[in-house]
C-alpha cells in the first residue's frame, strides 16, 4: 500500500476518521464515528461543478481550489488547532480523490501521519453492501412474532439487558413499524445510513449465539430492509407472543399514549388506511381521535386492521411461525415482559446443540 493511502480494512487504526464531503452528503451517510471537516460546503460544491460543466476543468479548479485552501486553513486553526504531532487521521471523499487527497498534502505538510481513504466513501459503501450479505448468511436469528400490542420491542430490550443478542430494527430505522410508527421528534435515516448503521450493529454479534430479532414487513416506515435480511429472518426460527387482547390493549394505550398530542398527524395516518376500511369506520375512527378516544380507537383498530394483517401474514411469511413455541400472558407490564424475556432464553432458542 502507497504512503498516505490506507484501505477500509484500517479503519480501526486511526485516531480519528474525517469525512471531508459536504454537509449534505455527510448528513446522507457516512462512516461511523466520522466527523465532518468539509472541504466544499453544499454551496461551494454547486458552484465547483457548475463550473466545471459549463465552463472548463481549469476554471473549476482554480475558483475551487481557492475555496478549499481557505475551508482547509479554518479546519486548521478550529477543530485541528490542538492535536499533537503523533496524532494520527484518516480522510475520505467521495472516490479518494482530490477533496480528501489535498486536505492529507496540508496534513503530511504540517507534520501530522494523515492518510486518505483508497476509494473513499464509494469504496467503504460497497464494503456495507458486501458485508450485509456475508453477516446475514453467517448469523443465526430468533425471530419473535406476535400482534401489534405484544410488546415484542420491549421484550426485544428485556432480553438485552440479560445478555442476549438483540437487532432492533425499528431503533435503526427510527420508526415503529405500522401506519402509526412514526416516532415524533425522530426523522428516518436516509437508506444508507440506515444500511451503514445495520451493517455496523451486526458485525459486533458473535456468529455462535442466537441474535433476537422483532418481526418485521419489508419496510419499516420508508426504510427497506436489505432483501438477504428479509428471507434470512422468514426461514428463522420462531418465538411468538401470545397477550391477551386486554394486555394488548393496555400496551398500546401506554406506549402509544403521545398519538394523542397531535390528532391532526394522528387523524392524517388513519386516512392512510382508506383503502383498506370502509369510509364509516375511517369517519369513525377520526372522530374518536378527536375526542382524544385512544383505548376504544385502539381496539378498533387491533380487531379491523392490526390482528386481521397479522393472522394473513405470519404464518405465509415465517416458515417457522406453526411450529414455534407460544410465550402466552396476561401481563405486559415491565414485570410481566421481564418473565416473557426469562422464558424465551429458557427454551435456548437457536442454539447450537451443545451450546
Amino acid at each position: 500500500m502507497r504512503k498516505g493511502v490506507a484501505t477500509v480494512a484500517q479503519l480501526s487504526s486511526f485516531d480519528e476518521i474525517i469525512d471531508v464531503r459536504t454537509p449534505a452528503e455527510f448528513a446522507e451517510d457516512r462512516i461511523p464515528g466520522a466527523i465532518n471537516l468539509p472541504v466544499l460546503d453544499n454551496q461551494q460544491r454547486i458552484i465547483v461543478g457548475t463550473l466545471y460543466k459549463q465552463v472548463s476543468a481549469f476554471e473549476a479548479r482554480r475558483v475551487g481550489g481557492a475555496m478549499v485552501a481557505e475551508n482547509i486553513a479554518r479546519h486548521l486553526a478550529g477543530h485541528l488547532a490542538d492535536k499533537p504531532k503523533n496524532w494520527r487521521p484518516l480522510l475520505y471523499c467521495w472516490r479518494g480523490g482530490m477533496r480528501s487527497g489535498s486536505f492529507v498534502t496540508w496534513m503530511r505538510m504540517v507534520g501530522w501521519d494523515a492518510c486518505q481513504l483508497e476509494g473513499g466513501y464509494k469504496t467503504y459503501r460497497n464494503h456495507v453492501i458486501d458485508g450485509l450479505n456475508g453477516l446475514t448468511s453467517a448469523l443465526r436469528f430468533v425471530v419473535l412474532c406476535g400482534p401489534t400490542g405484544s410488546a415484542k420491542t420491549r421484550v426485544l430490550e428485556a432480553l438485552a439487558a440479560r445478555g442476549a443478542q438483540v437487532l432492533d430494527l425499528e431503533a435503526l430505522a427510527q420508526h415503529k413499524g405500522s401506519v402509526l410508527g412514526a416516532i415524533p421528534g425522530a426523522e428516518q435515516p436516509s437508506q444508507k445510513a440506515f444500511e451503514t448503521q445495520l451493517h455496523h450493529a451486526m458485525r459486533g454479534f458473535d456468529a455462535g449465539r442466537p441474535v433476537f430479532v422483532e418481526a418485521e414487513s419489508r419496510k419499516i416506515g420508508r426504510i427497506q430492509l436489505p432483501e438477504p435480511l428479509v428471507l434470512a429472518m422468514r426461514a428463522a426460527p420462531c418465538a411468538v407472543l401470545e397477550a391477551s387482547r386486554d394486555a394488548r390493549l393496555a400496551f398500546l394505550v401506554r406506549d402509544y399514549a403521545y398519538l394523542g398530542d397531535d390528532v391532526g398527524a394522528l387523524q392524517a395516518r388513519l386516512e392512510r388506511l382508506k383503502e383498506l376500511q370502509s369510509k364509516e369506520t375511517i369517519s369513525r375512527w377520526l372522530s374518536l381521535a378527536e375526542a382524544g378516544a385512544l383505548p376504544q380507537l385502539f381496539s378498533e383498530l387491533m380487531e379491523l386492521h392490526y390482528d386481521p394483517l397479522y393472522r394473513r401474514s405470519q404464518a405465509s411469511h415465517f416458515s417457522a411461525f406453526t411450529s414455534a413455541p407460544r410465550f402466552i400472558t396476561e401481563d405486559l407490564s415491565a414485570a410481566g415482559i421481564a418473565r416473557l424475556a426469562e422464558d424465551i432464553l429458557a427454551t435456548r432458542l437457536g442454539e447450537r446443540p451443545g451450546g
